[in-house]
C-alpha cells in the first residue's frame, strides 16, 4: 500500500487557502465563505485531536460544499435566492468528512437547482474555468470544480445528475469521480432527479479524491435509495482489461482537438497492457436524450417545478423553461420513458458483455461564455451527449483531465458496470497527468512491483500465496477472477519450510515448524474480499488448505498452507533454503508430476 501523505498543519492551510483567494478574486465561484476566525476554529480543533493521537486520513483539509449540500448553520440556496433555507443538520455526507478531518471553508456556485453542464445558469454569476477564463466552467458544479482548481479547496463535493461532476472536471483540469449510485448517502442534498441523482468528489489528483470517496462512502440511514457493497465486488483492474471504445461514427460531435486527445488516452491504456474492443453507443446516446428531451424529465419538475413557479424572480431562464415544459408531461409519458431507458439499458450493457470499462470523452467541446450565452439549450445539451446516460445506466465514472487543446480543455471518463468502481479508478490511474500545463504528460506507467493504493471497496482480507498463484505462475489466474488486488512482496517469519510438490502443476507445500528449525520464505501478498476468500478456499484441494500464518513484519494474514504427514516423501523436495519458489523453479529443483 502507499503511505497516505501526511497534511500540513490545518492552521497553516487555512493561511494559504485565504492568500489563494485573494489573489485569484473570483468571488463569483461562491455563494457564501465562512468568516475567517470560524474557518481558523475548526482547524484549530482539528490540529488539536491530531495532536491528541486521533488517526484523521483527510486532516487539515479543506472542503468546498456545493451549495445545494447542507452544512448545519451555513444558508442552502441551490443556486436561487428564495431557496434560501438555513438546516440544523447537516448532509451525512458533509458530517463523514468533517470526522475524517476535512474543514469546511464555504459554499460553491453552482447551475441553478443543480440544471445545467455549463456553471453559466446562476444569479450569483457565471463561473469562467480556472484555466480558460473565456470559457465555461463547466456545471452544475462550477464553482466546485474552480475552488480545487484555483488551489484554494483540496477537495469538493458536488453533485452529478447527468454529469455535473464530471464535466466541470474535465474544464478544470481536476478529477472528478462518480460513484455508484447509492454508495454516498444523499440525504441533506436539494434534488434534481432523485432517481438519478449522486454526491461525488473533485479533487487535483486521483489518489486525494478516492481518499476523499473512500471516507463518504457509508450505508445512509436517512438516504432509502442508500445502497452497501455485493459480497462479489472486484478489487482491482485485471492486469490486461478489455476497453470499449466507441464507433468514429460515436464521435463525429466531438472537436478535433478533444479528439485528438482522446485517441492519445486510447493509446495510453493499449500502452498500459489493455486491449480495445469497439462498441456501438447507439443505445447510450438514445438513452441520453431521454433525460432532457423525453419523459424522465418529469423528476426536474417534481423536485422544483411548483417552486419555481411561485418564485419566478431570480430564475434563470433556461432552468425556468425546463422546469414548465417538464409540468407537462404525463406520468403515463414518464412510465414509458423509464421503460424505454429499461430496455437501452439491456441492449447497451449486453454490447458491453466481456469489457472491464467503456472509455468516452468527457464533453464533446469545450464552449466559450459567449457561445453559451447565444445558444444556452443548444449547447447545453451538446455537453450531455456522453454523460447523460450514465446514471441512468447504473454505471460509475471517473473523470480525469486531458490538458488543453485548441478547442479548450479535453477529458476521458472510463465507465465501469455498478461497483466496478475500482476498476474505473485503476484504469483511469492509467490516464493521470504528471504535467497539466500546456504540454501535458503522462505520469510514468507502473512497474509490475510499484505499491499501489488501497482499494475503495471497505474489508478486503490481506492473503499471502507462494506458489502457483505467484504472478507469472499457472493458477495466478484464480486471483485475477477473483478481484484480487496486488498489495506487494511478503516474507514469513524464519518458522516455516517449504517442500516442492510433484504435482501438475507443481505446488509449494509451506509449513510452520519449530523456532529455529526453518527459515524466512518469499511470496506475494494479495487483497481478497471475504467472498473471494471463500470462494479460494473452495477451490484449494488437499494436501493444501488456507491458514493463519505469520510475516517477518509481526503480522497474520491467511496463506497456503499444509500438512506435510499428508504428502508421501517420495513426491516432495525440501526447497527451504532457497527462500522461495521462483528460486526453487530457476534451481530446477521442483519434482515433475508423477507418472501416470
Amino acid at each position: 500500500m502507499t503511505a497516505t501523505t501526511t497534511a500540513p498543519a490545518a492552521v497553516d492551510r487555512v493561511d494559504r487557502a485565504f492568500a489563494a483567494l485573494a489573489a485569484a478574486d473570483r468571488p463569483e465561484v461562491w455563494t457564501l465563505l465562512r468568516p475567517r476566525a470560524d474557518v481558523e476554529a475548526e482547524a484549530r480543533a482539528v490540529d488539536a485531536r491530531v495532536a491528541a493521537g486521533e488517526s484523521l486520513p483527510l486532516a487539515g483539509l479543506l472542503l468546498a460544499v456545493k451549495d445545494n449540500i447542507d452544512v448545519a448553520g451555513l444558508p442552502t440556496t441551490a443556486a436561487h435566492p428564495a431557496h434560501r433555507v438555513v438546516p440544523e443538520r447537516s448532509a451525512t455526507v458533509v458530517d463523514l468528512l468533517r470526522a475524517a478531518g476535512a474543514v469546511v471553508l464555504g459554499k460553491t456556485n453552482m447551475d441553478q437547482l443543480a440544471t445545467g453542464l455549463t456553471g453559466s445558469r446562476s444569479p450569483y454569476g457565471a463561473v469562467a474555468s480556472a484555466v480558460a477564463p473565456d470559457r465555461v466552467s463547466g456545471g452544475s458544479s462550477s464553482g466546485s470544480a474552480v475552488a480545487v482548481a484555483l488551489g484554494v479547496a483540496d477537495i469538493a463535493l458536488a453533485t452529478d445528475t447527468a454529469g455535473s461532476g464530471r464535466v466541470p472536471a474535465a474544464f478544470n483540469r481536476v478529477v472528478g469521480i462518480k460513484p455508484t449510485l447509492g454508495l454516498v448517502p444523499k440525504d441533506g442534498v436539494v434534488p434534481a432527479a432523485p432517481s438519478y441523482d449522486c454526491v461525488t468528489v473533485l479533487a487535483r489528483d486521483l489518489e486525494l479524491a478516492r481518499r476523499a470517496l473512500t471516507v463518504m462512502t457509508a450505508p445512509g440511514a436517512l438516504d432509502p435509495a442508500s445502497r452497501t457493497w455485493p459480497s462479489r465486488v472486484r478489487l482491482a483492474a485485471p492486469p490486461a482489461p478489455v476497453v470499449a471504445v466507441p464507433r468514429p461514427a460515436d464521435l463525429d460531435l466531438v472537436a478535433p482537438g478533444v479528439r485528438a486527445r482522446f485517441d492519445a488516452a486510447v493509446e495510453r491504456l493499449v500502452a498500459g497492457g489493455a486491449t480495445t474492443r469497439v462498441v456501438d453507443l447507439t443505445p447510450f446516446l438514445a438513452a441520453a436524450r431521454l433525460l432532457y428531451d423525453g419523459g424522465l424529465v418529469a423528476e426536474r419538475y417534481a423536485s422544483y417545478g411548483a417552486f419555481l413557479a411561485a418564485h419566478p424572480d431570480g430564475a434563470d431562464p433556461s432552468v425556468a423553461r425546463i422546469a414548465a415544459d417538464a409540468g407537462r408531461v404525463t406520468a403515463a409519458e414518464y412510465l414509458a420513458a423509464r421503460d424505454e431507458v429499461a430496455r437501452l439499458r439491456l441492449t447497451a450493457l449486453a454490447a458491453l458483455d466481456g469489457c472491464d470499462a467503456l472509455l468516452v470523452p468527457t464533453a464533446p467541446e469545450h464552449p466559450t461564455l459567449a457561445e453559451v450565452a447565444a445558444a444556452p439549450l443548444t449547447t447545453n445539451a451538446r455537453l450531455g451527449v456522453f454523460t447523460n446516460f450514465v446514471n441512468l445506466f447504473d454505471l460509475a465514472g471517473v473523470a480525469m483531465p486531458l490538458g488543453p487543446t485548441p478547442d479548450g480543455e479535453a477529458g476521458v471518463t472510463v465507465l465501469a458496470r455498478a461497483f466496478d468502481d475500482q476498476v474505473a479508478l485503476d484504469l483511469a490511474a492509467l490516464l493521470e497527468l504528471a504535467d497539466r500545463g500546456d504540454a501535458p504528460a503522462w505520469r510514468p506507467l507502473p512497474a509490475d512491483d510499484a505499491p499501489v493504493p488501497a482499494p475503495y471497496a471497505a474489508g478486503g482480507v490481506p492473503v499471502a500465496v507462494f506458489g502457483a498463484h505467484l504472478r507469472g505462475q499457472p493458477l495466478h489466474h484464480e486471483l485475477v477472477a477473483l478481484g484480487a488486488r496486488w498489495v506487494g512482496p511478503v516474507r514469513t517469519a524464519p518458522d516455516y519450510r517449504m517442500l516442492a510438490l510433484a504435482t501438475t502443476p507443481a505446488k509449494p507445500l509451506v509449513h510452520a515448524v519449530a523456532p529455529g528449525t526453518g527459515g524466512a520464505l518469499t511470496g506475494e501478498e494479495w487483497l481478497l474480499t471475504p467472498d473471494a476468500l471463500g470462494r479460494l478456499l473452495l477451490a484449494v484441494g488437499a494436501p493444501l488448505g488456507l491458514g493463519r500464518l505469520r510475516t517477518d513484519d509481526g503480522r497474520e494474514v491467511v496463506g497456503f498452507l499444509g500438512q506435510p504427514g499428508a504428502v508421501d516423501p517420495a513426491d516432495a523436495v525440501d526447497v527451504t533454503a532457497l527462500g522461495g519458489w521462483r528460486a526453487a523453479l530457476a534451481a530446477g529443483r521442483v519434482p515433475g508430476p508423477p507418472p501416470a
